[in-house]
């Protein structure tokens, strides 16, 4: 059984490598000359825009492998997982950089790249769920609390690298750096996770139910309506939050800048601080508070005008902390519900919840902000909020 000490350096650990996980946010920085780049090989103009399906599809793929690679981490535990992840993030964004079109930048980035994210991400968040049974929502958030720290550390880095050196060879720099760390830490990890813990013992038929029994039941239901709930508004936010503090509140570009930042930071802080409370207020009960605070942060949006900046930063303040919440605590709360014993599979099927919030909050704001005003997608997205609220209290219900 790991003990006390190796469970702590795991965390630590899985700290490092979800920031290097984490490398997709580089993306924004990336995608403008990358397109440069390529339109100069092809003589074929590309746009950021046009490459926005290479970003989309490598978050799409994630729910696969962290369910695949599930039952392997259930089984064996985190280290082949951490280190074949590792490569694949490494060469992913080493071949990205020579990638000359868009088939190949696909293959690279989307497949390459994606794969090796889902892998590692699932191996981390879910072996520290199951080491610390005692606090999970504390190690679950820190561990995903990385992976949001890197949206706010690497893209100053990656533009500094792209300045200096080029598109190509940011892309190599960023993709040895990456994956040296992520499969440094798969090795590690064999040290500090023994198979006994990667697979511990269910107390009670209720506490280790496998992926079959956990979709046969309604809470599953539920929850994976609650976890997409619970993320929309910040999906939504997060995909435009630049153009609403430009548009709406008439921010200048270096500010909305700032505003993308202070989002990464606060949805990063969110997701330890609120792990750290559900430990003691209970997960549901958290959540439950956390979608309220978005309908609140929401309704602020809605009374945003040119101008309103301080209104506007604090509303930027309730959605991300409360985005980050979910992300946080849905690991150890899945673990809770159905317990630690196949988590990593189960869990992974859960996500497939943030995956479709991910589709859907930037799909109503795009569609609902048409006429130039954001008004509509606001009041959309604080009612999905509250049936949240309500789902999480439906929820608590059945547990008395």
């Amino acid at each position: 059984m790991t003990n006390n000490s190796n469970r702590w350096r795991f965390l630590i650990t899985a700290c490092l490598v979800n920031f290097c996980t984490g490398s997709i946010y580089a993306w924004s920085v990336f995608a403008g000359p990358k397109a440069e780049q390529m339109s100069q090989l092809n003589n074929v103009l590309y746009t950021a825009g046009d490459l926005a399906i290479v970003f989309g599809l490598a978050n799409a793929v994630g729910p696969l492998p962290m369910i695949l690679g599930g039952f392997v981490n259930d089984r064996f535990g985190p280290g082949w997982l951490m280190t074949v992840g590792g490569l694949l993030i490494g060469s992913g964004l080493f071949l990205s950089g020579s990638a000359s079109d868009l088939s190949s930048l696909i293959l690279s980035y989307s497949l390459l790249f994606g794969l090796g994210l889902g892998l590692t991400y699932g191996a981390t968040i879910n072996t520290c769920v199951k080491l610390f049974p005692d606090r999970r929502g504390f190690a679950g958030g820190m561990a995903t609390a990385f992976y949001g720290l890197c949206s706010v550390v690497l893209p100053p880095i990656a533009h500094a690298l792209t300045t200096n050196f080029g598109i190509q060879s940011a892309f190599e720099i960023v993709g040895a750096v990456c994956g040296a760390v992520i499969c440094a830490g798969g090795l590690l990890s064999f040290i500090f996770v023994d198979k006994s813990s990667a697979n511990p013992p269910a107390n009670n038929a209720a506490a280790g139910l496998s992926w079959r029994e956990m979709i046969a039941t309604k809470r599953f239901w539920k929850m994976l309506f609650f976890l997409c709930c619970g993320a929309v508004s910040g999906m939504m936010i997060i995909s435009h939050s630049a153009g609403i503090a430009s548009k709406q509140v008439g921010l200048t570009a270096a500010m909305a800048a700032t505003a993308v930042s202070y989002l990464a930071l606060i949805n990063t802080l969110g997701r330890v601080a609120a792990g750290a409370v559900s430990d003691r207020l209970g997960a549901c009960q958290t959540l439950i508070l956390s979608s309220v605070l978005t309908a609140l942060g929401m309704a602020l949006l809605l009374m945003c005008s040119n101008g309103s900046v301080a209104l506007f930063f604090a509303a930027l303040t309730l959605v991300g902390f409360s985005f980050g919440s979910f992300m946080g605590i849905y690991p150890g709360f899945t673990a809770a519900a159905f317990g630690a014993k196949h988590n990593s599979v189960n869990y992974g099927i859960m996500f497939a919840g943030f995956s479709f919030a991910g589709v859907l909050g930037p799909w109503i704001i795009k569609t609902l902000s048409a006429g130039g005003s954001f008004s509509s997608a606001y009041l959309v997205a604080c009612g999905i909020s509250l049936v949240g609220a309500v789902t999480g209290y439906i929820i608590t219900r059945q547990d008395l």
